[in-house]
């Protein structure tokens, strides 16, 4: 692709500069896209199950494309999960993977909105899922770090420093909100990804966010109480255009 990935453009060298606001912007709303087709307009559902910067390529116009379907799988319609063996029984990437995967092994929608979340906060604060985050004395993962700032209501703070504060206050509250409204560690309490589109559209409201984020229980029937972030958690998570995020040739390459 003319831009490479998104990766690139994140941590890459400085021929790329600074990705700027409307790019990301765009670039998000491409994936959100692509990922309710997957989800609901193609002909059998899939689970994309490895979203992540580098498998998001970007054409001319910024356009972003999902690639690397490589652990993409399809699933039948009276199913809601995939689970494969041989592949330790946690298919995808450390840092974009949903708690729930831990214990069931099974990719579904909401592990790859999950997934999609990780994503989010990593564009709009410029900074990786598996990094660890100094604040107030202690060291916060990505969505523990940025849950924190929304309870201190600075949540505008987490913003990629690299903006120079070149970027739309609204657009960033509501993409941080909704980055951290798919990371839940309830799988039932994410929102849908025919509901991402249009919040990112500003059609729907974010939803809404608790202060403290919710501790993440299994099994996930047991309902959640709200307590401070719990680190050692945080660390089990660690160990556009209609169809705009995927490409003609993809969905014929898919139908195929």
């Amino acid at each position: 692709m003319p831009n490479g990935s998104l990766d690139d453009h994140l941590y890459g060298d400085s021929s790329h500069g600074t990705l700027n606001w409307s790019h990301r912007y765009k670039i998000l709303t491409g994936m959100a896209s692509a990922l309710h087709y997957l989800h609901n307009e193609y002909d059998q559902k899939v689970v994309h199950r490895d979203l992540k910067p580098s498998n998001v390529l970007l054409d001319v116009d910024y356009n972003a494309r999902l690639g690397d379907f490589g652990l993409a799988r399809a699933l039948e319609n009276e199913r809601h999960s995939y689970s494969e063996l041989g592949l330790a029984g946690v298919p995808g990437t450390l840092g974009y993977i949903a708690p729930e995967c831990f214990h069931t092994g099974k990719a579904t929608v909401e592990s790859d909105v999950f997934g999609f979340g990780a994503v989010v906060l990593e564009v709009v604060c410029g900074r990786s899922p598996g990094i660890k985050i100094p604040h107030q004395q202690d060291l916060y993962t990505l969505v523990d770090w940025v849950w924190m700032l929304h309870r201190e209501r600075r949540i505008i703070e987490a913003v990629d420093e690299r903006l120079n504060n070149e970027f739309d206050v609204n657009e960033s509250k509501r993409l941080l909100l909704l980055g951290l409204a798919c990371s839940h560690p309830t799988a039932s309490e994410r929102p849908q990804t025919q509901d991402i589109f249009q919040i990112m559209n500003g059609t729907l409201p974010v939803p809404h966010v608790p202060p403290f984020k919710p501790v993440f229980q299994w099994p996930s029937g047991v309902p959640s109480p709200i307590s401070s972030v719990d680190n050692s958690l945080s660390s089990l998570a660690l160990s556009s255009q209609d169809s705009a995020g995927m490409s003609t040739s993809q969905k014929n390459s898919m139908r195929a």
